[in-house]
């Protein structure tokens, strides 16, 4: 028994060790000061038994890369002979093993599987990373970091955009496959001050990739199906936010509030003349007539408001203003990526929106602003004009029903004839309860009932099917 307590001591120190190297850095990182003499942290065992315990329940931890080694075959030993490597600066990254997968909206996209030694050592410099740069990311990134994603990223635009009147959608062709290695690598120079830390980032980068038995050098992008790519990602792309949050919004922020509307304030005064009057009637018809003008002036030219949010390689900006303007944001954001980062948009995907008269795609919902004079509170305030409202798209929706269609009826899934009723059963929850968490934002949740149904259905077929063939196999034998 001692024995036991003893060792969980002994871990509990341990922990406490890689937690407190990590909240030193992070300290650095709150207080922007560089980060220096960082590579030795390497030596450290709990920062790699930490990297284990965060990786080795992940699916992919049993996925050879180039080698057959997976999580399995771990033990402290190797630890220490990868801390060894590192130590004398002889650890060789390995080429990632490359394959293609299908896109949901067809094409293909590269995947790339690094060796589980590879994923280890890139866990380890990705949770220094980002103890050191999270503090200093903008706050308009949600992509890839703790505690934000793509819901924190849609209730800023729900809660905070109202009175939008352009979307500007941008979408960055290829970014992680185009990320220049000679600017990250400046990037990172510009904090960190230990060159041995970075010429571990900058071999991980060059590492290359094997796809179909041949060796490819790599020239650009961050590392293949990379523990370590993400984070890199938002270092690069943090400088896209820098730009629009410290000089284009500002730029386009103008006014505190805006003016009244001539026509809505004119009648204002006529029903609080008419009200002290005593004529109700006449109050009541003024009031109605006032409901048809906006209590603001949509177009005053004082008035200017830029909105923006990101996650990964798509982000969405929101603009109060004239159109000329937003084409000119959007030019803006072009060229600084071209010159900057060497990044190119997609002209295809990188769309100017009308806020109220169309509807914007941004993390797989619409999202559009709403309009109705006749929604009240129980003051009698429009309560629906101007707000952000997002919508599930109906091509989400038909093409999720669509996995569970054939000829437009719903059907039974083979690939589940051997499963049990209790795994099946569980599938479909699994499947719907997803569907549901990601769009319970949107207005038109409603929706989902019809792909309900038609899980339902199919999910009965199956399980009738899956009877009959049990029933089949029972009587044969």
């Amino acid at each position: 028994m001692r024995q036991v307590s003893h060792g969980k001591d002994v871990k509990v120190r341990e922990m406490r060790t890689a937690e407190t190297i990590l909240n030193i850095i992070q300290d650095r990182g709150k207080r922007q000061l560089p980060l220096d003499d960082v590579y030795r942290q390497l030596y450290n065992p709990d920062l790699h038994l930490r990297a284990y315990a965060k990786l080795y329940k992940n699916n992919g931890a049993m996925t050879p890369g180039i080698t057959e080694e997976t999580v399995d075959g771990m033990s402290t030993e190797k630890i220490a002979k990868i801390i060894e490597a590192i130590r004398y600066e002889r650890w060789q990254w390995t080429p990632v093993r490359r394959i293609a997968i299908p896109k949901r909206k067809g094409g293909k996209r590269p995947l790339g599987m690094p060796t589980w030694s590879d994923k280890m050592v890139q866990e380890v410099i990705r949770s220094i990373l980002e103890a050191y740069y999270e503090p200093q990311f903008s706050r308009h990134s949600h992509g890839f970091r703790p505690k934000r994603g793509c819901h924190t990223a849609l209730t800023d635009i729900h809660e905070v955009w109202a009175g939008t009147k352009w979307f500007v959608e941008g979408d960055i062709k290829g970014c992680f496959d185009n990320i220049d290695h000679h600017i990250l690598m400046n990037i990172l120079r510009e904090n960190i001050r230990d060159n041995r830390f970075l010429r571990l980032i900058e071999g991980a980068l060059k590492a290359g990739y094997c796809e179909e038995w041949t060796y490819h050098p790599s020239l650009s992008g961050s590392p293949q199906g990379g523990i370590v790519s993400p984070i890199l990602s938002n270092i690069y792309m943090d400088r896209l936010d820098r730009y629009v949050q410290e000089t284009l919004i500002p730029e386009y922020t103008q006014g505190k509030v805006r003016k009244r509307h001539p026509e809505y304030k004119r009648l204002g005064h006529e029903v609080e003349r008419y009200r002290k009057m005593g004529q109700i009637e006449r109050t009541e018809t003024l009031r109605k007539e006032m409901q048809t003008y906006p209590s603001v002036d949509p177009y005053d030219e004082n008035y200017r408001r830029l909105r923006y949010v990101r996650y990964a390689d798509d982000f969405l900006l929101g603009f109060i203003g004239p159109m000329t303007e937003a084409k000119a944001i959007k030019e803006r954001i072009t060229m600084f990526l071209g010159t900057e980062l060497k990044l190119t948009l997609s002209a295809e995907k990188t769309l100017i929106t009308h806020a109220a008269n169309d509807r914007a795609r941004f993390l797989g919902y619409e999202i559009r602003i709403m309009n109705s004079s006749d929604k009240f509170d129980t003051q009698r305030r429009r309560v629906v004009n101007g707000k952000v409202a997002l919508y599930i798209p109906e091509d989400v929706i038909q093409t999720k029903r669509n996995r569970y269609l054939r000829d437009g009826k719903p059907i039974h899934r083979p690939e589940l004839n051997n499963n049990s009723e209790y795994d099946i059963i569980t599938r479909y929850q699994g499947e719907y309860r997803g569907l549901v968490n990601y769009y319970g934002l949107a207005q038109n949740l409603e929706e989902l009932g019809y792909i309900r149904w038609t899980m339902e259905t199919s999910l009965l077929k199956t399980l009738v099917t899956d009877g009959v063939s049990l029933l089949q196999t029972k009587q044969q034998y």
